[in-house]
């Protein structure tokens, strides 16, 4: 048996003592449920996103509009339902940004160009380009401003520009009206072009749009079943009708965007004429300067009321 040197056993001996303690693994904070919920909505919205443009490729152009409606349904339930829950963190709005940019940017365009602005070569393309382009800018602009801390309280209830999700359902009005019959042509196509720049311009615009907000949180308690029955009739036309639905709702939401702008115009007014009806503040008169006494330097001791706290 060999024998060991004299500074090998020396070493082996100081080795247990000379190891560190391991590292404790970091652990983190349990995510709640509450804010899992609406981001994976979201997911769920971005999947039917991808999945029109999948079928849209395939010509399956009734599969991919339902598909994009769906995605807006989900656009606009993920967020209210993390603000129900309290469940809002920063990973879910970007993450709802990400979505909306490929839902209601990049899924119409390529569904428009699929459909008919191919027919126009290189022109229609760069219109579906835009509008895809536009969609990004507009969300880039959203994030940026929400967290103005001059805005006045009532512009909450306004957007400003047409909102994504509502910009990728208008945007695909020469699609309803296919399907109700209007045919193919090249001068449909041009219009398509004409349109589809002009809802990228509004959504890019500094247009007041309503929000939809200001109907509140709360609902009367004599309203709630007329509610019901409307969100039903209104699901079970969509599902009926689609395309005169979405038509009419379409030409509803354009027709609404001027009294959007008048509403703020007016607000604004309001405003204005309470800032000048406000008086000016009266002028501070300031107060006589206060002789300060100066010391008798002839007394040994300072008086009582003078000392420290802790002689007193």
């Amino acid at each position: 048996m060999a024998r060991r040197s004299e500074p090998d056993y020396i070493a082996s001996m100081a080795m247990p003592f000379d190891l560190e303690p391991p590292t404790p693994r970091r652990r983190f904070r349990a995510i709640p449920l509450r804010t899992l919920l609406p981001n994976l909505i979201t997911l769920l919205a971005l999947c039917a996103g991808l999945t029109a443009i999948r079928v849209a490729v395939e010509g399956k152009l009734e599969l991919a509009l339902a598909a994009i409606v769906f995605a807006a349904m989900l656009d606009g339930i993920d967020g209210r339902l993390a603000r129900l829950l309290k469940g809002t963190s920063r990973f879910g709005a970007e993450l709802d940004s990400l979505a909306d940019f490929v839902n209601f940017g990049v899924a119409p365009a390529l569904i428009l160009y699929f459909w008919g602005l191919h027919d126009l070569g290189h022109a229609g393309w760069i219109a579906a380009l835009v509008f895809a382009i536009c969609a990004g800018l507009r969300l880039a602009r959203f994030n940026v401003m929400i967290d103005d801390p001059n805005k006045p309280a009532w512009a909450g209830n306004f957007f400003t520009g047409v909102p994504a999700p509502a910009g990728a359902i208008t945007v695909l009005l020469p699609i309803y009206l296919f399907f109700l019959g209007m045919p193919k042509s090249v001068v449909v196509a041009w219009f398509t072009m004409a349109y589809t720049l002009a809802i990228a311009f509004l959504m890019v615009s500094r247009l007041p749009v309503f929000s939809g907000k200001q109907f509140g949180s709360r609902v009367p308690p004599d309203m709630v079943l007329p509610i019901f029955i409307f969100v039903v009739l209104f699901i079970a036309l969509l599902i009926a009708y689609p395309w005169p639905v979405l038509t009419i709702g379409t030409l509803a939401y354009l027709a609404s965007l001027p009294f959007g702008y008048r509403s703020y115009r007016e607000h604004e007014r309001r405003d204005a004429a309470a800032s000048k009806a406000v008086p000016p503040a009266a002028p501070t008169t300031e107060s006589p300067a206060v002789p300060v006494p100066h010391p008798d330097l002839t007394q040994t001791e300072p008086p009582a009321d003078q000392r420290p706290p802790r002689l007193n």
